[in-house]
This record gives C-alpha cells, structure tokens and sequence, in this order.
C-alpha cells in the first residue's frame, strides 16, 4: 500500500490528554488518520550550534517524524524569510515586507535541511504532500536528491497576483520552484488564474511554458519538460462531527460560567490569531461606531474576542498586540459601565471543544480578516450553530470561505461603516431569515467538508483521475498562423464571459494558451475587483486573460 508523507513547517506531536485549537494541525492529522503515513516537519525547538536531533514518535496511528533548526535558521528562514517576507507578500502587504539576502539564503538552506532529514525516511513509491509557503523548495531538493516520487503542494494562504508578487526580490529563483510539483492547490480558483499569469509572464528567458486548460478547473502547465496539473482544492472541516462537540461542550463548565457572567446578554465571539491580516484593528474600529451609532445596544451584549499571540519575536507584532489593547481598553472607558465592560479581550489559548461550545452560544460570529486563504474559523462557527437557533455570521468578502458563503453577511472589512450596519443587522435578523441562511451555510460545509478536500487532492496526486489530468496538446509556438492564443479564465466560464477568436490552433474550446516565457509582451487583463453588485466569486483573480506568443 502506498504510503502518504505529509510535509508542514511546524508538527507539534499531541500529548495525551491534549486538545488544540483548529488549523492545519487538525485539517491533516485527520488526513492522516485516514491514510496510513508519516508527518514530517519542524519540531518547534531551536538547537544550539548545529546539534540539530531529527527523532521519531508514534501516536493514534500516526507516525510522527520531527527535526530541530538550528538558532541562524529559526531567524533567517523562519523568522527571517518566511515570516517577514514572504507572509506580508502573499497577504498583499507590501508595505510590511523586510527583505534581507541573508534571510533568503537562510530559507533555501532550511529546506534542504529538511530535504536531507525527509530523504532518509522516503521510500519510492511514497505519496508527498507538502503544505504551505515555508517549504516551496522541498519539490527541487528531493529532485536534485534524485527521488521521482509523486510530489504535490497546497497554499493555504493567498496566492497574490503577479503584480503583487514580482514585488519580492529574487522571485524568479523562487516561484518558479512549484513547477518541481506534479500538483499544486490553492484555496481558490482566483488563487489558480494569479499563479498561471505569473508564470505566464514572469518564468525564465530560457524556458518554454505551456498552459493547457481541461474540460474541468484544472490547468496543466508544462515548463522545461515537466508536467505540472494546477487545481484549487479549498480546505475545510469535518462539519457534523464538530457540531456534535458544539452541542457537547454548550454544557461545559467554562462555558455555562461564561454565559452565566452575561446575564442575559447576546454573545458577539470572534476568534483569531494575534495578527495583522486579520483585520482586528478594523474590526475593533467597527464595534467603536457600532456603539456609538446603535446605543440601544449598549450594555445589552458582550463582545468576546479571542486572540492567541504569535510571532511575538517580530515587533510589528508586539505593535499590534499593544495597538489592540489600547484600542479595547479605549472602547471599554469609553461606553463600559460598573456592572458591564463591552468587549472582553483574552489572549489564551483555548481547545477546540471550548471554542465549539462558545461558537454555539453565540449570537454573532464576526470573522473580516483583510485577506485570508480560506478561515476555518468561519466554517467551525456555521457547524457549531443550533438549527433551531443560529446565530449570524458576518465574514469578510476577502476571505476564501466568502466564495461558498454567500448565504453569510458579507463585508468589506476596511470599511468600518458597513461592518458595523451588518452587525447591527445580525443582532436584529428575524429567527426565519436566521434559520434559512444557517441551513443554506451547513449544507456547503457539510457538501464540502474536509474529506472531499483530501480526497480531491490525493486522486490528483496520485495521478489515477484521467478526467482530471486530460487536457488536449498543444501545437508548439510557431507551428502556423498568427499565433494568437487566448486563455480564458473559468471564473468566466458560463458566466457572462465570453471566449475571443483565436487564430492558428487547433480549436480546442477547453483549452487556452500558449507562451514562451522569454517574451516581452505582457498578458493583457481585465480585473474585477469586490464591489457592492461583483460578487465575492471574482474578488480574488481577474476575469479574463488574452496571451500574445
């Protein structure tokens, strides 16, 4: 039986008795349950000098295989590229980006030390599946190494356009890296259309591309020999089985305590990491001007935002950590009152369970991160919902999780006024409308739901869905007529797009594109961004794209 290796940059091997919040962690250890396998990555503790220890453990099933980085990889790699660089670029924060050529050189030599610890434990017929913006280079290293396994790759966070990301120095020695992988997903097909374009128009000099576009959503792309099939696969969660912890731990002693201090009150919850693409500047912004605009709800609801810290070594992040308890304790001086304090503001980490009881005592569910891959905590918060009762959920049409939410009140989180008009409206919404939205929300996540995500990414991999993987060849560039191709984009497929002319092919209605990347013609696009009347299907990724070899 194949066995499946899944690649992060952080494993944290559960102690017994021990119940994380969600994420990756949970999305692939259930993974793995379901597929007999290792899990690789970094154990989380930095080594002194270069005593790095790569050492092996086994719990419920899974195989667990963790390596040390030394303290100059852990700042260049780690704190250094990935998080400093790499991070702000793809969460279309420019503004926040710290290059150093000393960070970059310190990323590469991060995963080849993971490519040598991974290539002592790789057996030839293993499945790898590589996860997220840390580990780009694993594909090349195994290469160089000479493993021809089946190799695939998931972003879990935004993949900008290339406009945003050529704006990363040295991106030509780095992007071009994902086409070492026999798959690569992302969260959307926004996320997909911004990959293929920038390989279209960023790719080496002396390379020649090829982009074919299947009967489905799939798009082929083959570079210097090697076949690349590019999908999105958006990620989620076991749906039913969380609402059954939701209706569990609703009778928590933590959470009954909790509901007990409201007194009556409703819960506005929202849940996330201490950092800056989550919008909670903004979002804290919004509940100010809510206050103030709507005052018959002051000392009627108790606003409770989680939010664990992270990356405390980076000062931007310590900015946020003191800018958002100013901004809390401003607000709470402001409108609180002896017996009630608007907002309760708590950087612990809960388990899932608490998080899933709270989630279904809540009568709001605010989730607007500026930019996010998907957000899960937008999913967790629709499962935990009582049907007889639901609370609303009010998310950011700049999350991916907004593509398949339409049934969510959906903002722009950077203006404050519109998110504090949805809130004020969730607050109000009749039981009926409540009821309907939930029903329609439950069903995508139940429809959608963890093992569909998993499932489509490994029939994918391992290479056995033929649907999947057809596209029709495609002539090589000068082969007749005008060489006028054009690729349209499957965000417009059926959809009021419509495909242009194209010249000097052979027809093919499923398949659009042709250039080598040594041109010095640029694609030409139409961008529809987010509006009040786009839709949140087009707020991440152009609608059209026409490429002249």
């Amino acid at each position: 039986m194949t066995r499946l290796v899944v690649v992060s940059n952080r494993v944290s091997v559960p102690r017994y008795g021990d119940q994380r919040a969600g994420g990756l962690e949970v999305v692939l250890r259930t993974v793995l349950q379901q597929n007999r396998g290792i899990w690789f990555g970094w154990s989380g503790k930095v080594a002194s000098g270069n005593a790095r220890n790569t050492h092996s453990v086994r719990r419920n099933n899974i195989q667990y295989v963790v390596t040390d980085l030394s303290n100059v990889d852990f700042e260049e790699y780690y704190s250094g590229f990935a998080n400093r660089v790499l991070w702000p670029i793809l969460h279309y924060r420019l503004d926040l980006a710290e290059f150093a050529r000393r960070d970059l050189s310190g990323y590469f030599r991060g995963n080849d030390h993971f490519a040598t610890e991974l290539a002592k434990i790789v057996v030839n017929d293993d499945l790898i599946w590589v996860h997220d913006y840390h580990l780009i280079p694993i594909a090349d290293a195994l290469r160089r190494r000479g493993f021809g396994n089946r190799i695939g790759f998931f972003q879990h966070v935004p993949f900008p356009p290339p406009e945003v990301l050529a704006s990363l120095p040295n991106h030509e020695q780095l992007i071009p890296l994902l086409m070492q992988y026999d798959v690569v997903g992302f969260q959307t097909e926004g996320d997909v259309q911004n990959f293929a374009r920038y390989l279209i128009s960023e790719c080496s000099q002396m390379r020649e591309l090829r982009v074919a576009q299947t009967a489905g959503q799939e798009i082929t792309v083959s570079l210097s020999g090697r076949q690349t099939l590019i999908s999105s696969f958006p990620v989620s969660i076991e749906a039913r089985a969380f609402e059954r912890l939701a209706r569990r731990n609703l009778r928590s002693p933590l959470v009954k305590s909790l509901m007990a201090s409201l007194g009556g009150r409703s819960l506005v919850i929202g849940v996330d990491r201490l950092d800056y693409s989550k919008g909670l500047i903004q979002r804290l912004d919004a509940f100010n001007i809510f206050l103030a605009k709507h005052n018959k709800w002051i000392g009627k609801l108790t606003y409770l935002q989680i939010t664990p810290k992270t990356r405390s070594e980076i000062p931007e992040y310590l900015e946020l950590e003191e800018a958002l308890g100013a901004a809390a304790s401003r607000i709470n001086g402001t409108y609180g009152e002896p017996s009630w304090t608007p907002i309760r503001y708590v950087n612990r980490v809960y388990g899932r369970s608490v998080l899933a009881g709270l989630y279904r005592a809540a009568r709001v569910g605010l989730v607007t991160p500026l930019r996010d891959g998907m957000n899960l905590v937008a999913k967790e918060f629709v499962a935990a919902q009582k049907p007889a009762d639901p609370g609303v959920l009010i998310l950011s049409r700049f999350a991916g999780a907004a593509i398949n939410f339409q049934a969510a009140l959906l903002v722009n989180p950077y203006d404050a006024e519109s998110v504090a008009g949805a809130l004020a409206r969730a607050l109000a919404m009749p039981i009926e409308e409540r009821r309907a939205r939930h029903e329609a929300l439950f069903a995508n996540v139940c429809k959608n739901d963890v093992h569909l995500w998993q499932s489509k990414f490994l029939i994918a991999l391992r290479g056995d869905d033929e649907q999947a993987l057809r596209s029709n060849p495609v002539p090589p560039n000068g082969s007749g007529g005008t060489n006028k191709r054009v690729w349209r984009d499957p965000l417009t497929r059926g959809g009021g797009g419509s495909d242009r002319s194209q010249a000097g092919g052979n027809g093919s209605a499923h398949w659009r594109a042709l250039a080598p990347c040594g041109k010095k013609k640029r694609p030409k696009t139409v961008a529809h961004w987010p509006g009040a009347s786009s839709g949140a299907q087009r707020a991440r990724g152009v609608t059209d794209l026409e490429v002249l070899a």
